[in-house]
């Protein structure tokens, strides 16, 4: 943030002063994202049973509102320059510190991204985007200054500041979008549609069908709801034995979560799509196949209803 500044004041440009605004942004985030990956990283309690996770989706939140300000403030100032230009200078020097703190901003956002994933938290790896949006703002800087100072043509300075201004403001769109949907509970439908494959390659004759699949995110804990329909002669230990070994399967294969299951028993009208062998109170013969899709396990309902 400084050495950007430092090439606001060494230039005048509004063009450089886009890029020093956003750092201003990339600090106040970043503080707040640091408090509140302390906070989601606090084991549960009375009051938050599922952990503090969700703070990490307010903490993106704040990010993406503190980044459209700056996207606003740009636009709006980039605009008065248009009317009331002013005299810019030493581009070339400008050019080349915001080359090389967009250099360092992009290798740090690729490992914060990488790291966000791995752990996984949507905080660090919100972060690490806002990162790599600032080194392709600073990578078209270089470029913009480079091209006013060999064409000589000013108002390109302000021009290509709303650019990067409105760029800025997807930016904001895509983080706000992202932080609400966890707030709200937007069902996860990658997470969904992978358990769903690993589910249908192991699936066993016992599990009759899976119904009323919901998947939901905390920061980095997945909470995983759904309903699993077993014979309904198996005694408690043997569907035990069934719940456990779907748990265990998920875990190891699609992601750590927390899976509850809630075991049904098979009614009369499960014949006709269940394979279990030998089955003592088969009413009928099994006539169809019935594959697990997302828009099946999703339903709150038996397959045949």
């Amino acid at each position: 943030m400084i050495a950007k500044f430092g090439a606001y004041f060494i230039t005048a440009s509004n063009f450089v002063l886009t890029d020093a605004a956003e750092s201003i942004v990339n600090v106040f985030a970043s503080s707040f994202a640091f408090f509140s990956i302390y906070l989601a990283s606090q084991p549960r309690d009375a009051n938050h049973p599922y952990g503090h996770g969700k703070v990490e989706y307010f903490s993106v939140f704040i990010e993406g509102i503190l980044i459209g300000i700056a996207g606003v403030i740009i636009v709006v100032k980039s605009i008065y320059g248009i009317f009331y230009p002013t005299a810019i200078h030493d581009l070339v020097t400008g050019a080349l510190i915001i080359g090389v703190t967009g250099v360092i901003n992009g290798i740090l956002g690729y490992y914060m991204i990488n790291k966000g994933k791995s752990l996984p938290s949507i905080t660090i790896e919100a972060d690490g985007r806002h990162l790599i949006t600032d080194m392709v703002t600073s990578t078209g800087l270089v470029v913009g200054l480079l091209l006013i100072h060999f064409t000589g043509i000013l108002i390109l300075d302000s021009i290509l500041s709303i650019l990067v201004g409105l760029f800025i403001i997807y930016t904001c769109y895509k983080l706000v979008r992202r932080s609400v949907a966890g707030l709200m509970d937007e069902a996860d439908f990658k997470v969904v549609a992978d358990v769903v494959s690993v589910l249908n390659a192991n699936r066993k004759e016992e599990w009759i069908d899976i119904h009323n699949f919901r998947a939901q995110k905390y920061g980095n804990e997945l909470h995983i709801d759904c309903h699993l329909t077993l014979p309904n002669y198996f005694d408690l230990n043997r569907v035990h034995e069934e719940v456990s070994l779907v748990d265990k399967m998920i875990n190891k294969e699609v992601t750590t979560t927390e899976f509850f299951i809630h075991a049904d028993p098979c009614l009369p009208d499960c014949c006709h799509y269940c394979s279990m062998p030998n089955c003592p109170i088969r009413s009928e013969p099994k006539t169809e196949h019935i594959e697990w899709t997302m828009e099946k396990v999703i339903r709150n309902k038996k397959h045949f209803e």
